[in-house]
């Protein structure tokens, strides 16, 4: 089966939310195009960064580890990171690996966005 380049795209959403919608596979080949997307969902200074997994066929533990990579850079910098749209087998993973325990999951955006996390009124 050929490989899927990831491919990443920015949103903003709520005030001081950002999604990054991931699409094709999370490898040692997508650290560039996760950091790019970091860095442009950064440059408007949200409180919180939501990735969207919903597009994604695969991650490998190199794709893991560029998403360890990603949390600790948000933890730095003072933003929330979080999740959705992660198949039950990568829930699994982040479960295994505890990233769950550093980055909620959540089901799909909606749900995500819909979450008391997400409401930014007033800050």
């Amino acid at each position: 089966m050929p490989t899927r380049a990831l491919e990443a795209h920015v949103r903003h959403k709520k005030p001081r939310v950002a999604v990054i919608d991931l699409h094709g596979e999370i490898n040692g080949f997508a650290e560039e195009t996760l950091n790019n997307a970091y860095a442009e969902a950064e440059g408007e200074s949200p409180d919180m960064i939501l990735l969207n997994f919903a597009d994604v066929d695969y991650i490998n533990s190199t794709g893991i580890a560029l998403i360890v990579t990603m949390l600790a850079r948000a933890r730095k910098s003072h933003v929330r990171l979080y999740s959705c749209g992660l198949s039950e087998h990568y829930v699994e993973i982040f479960n295994i690996t505890r990233l769950a325990d550093f980055m909620s999951v959540f089901p799909d955006e909606a749900t995500a966005l819909a979450d008391p996390a997400f409401a930014t009124e007033g800050k």
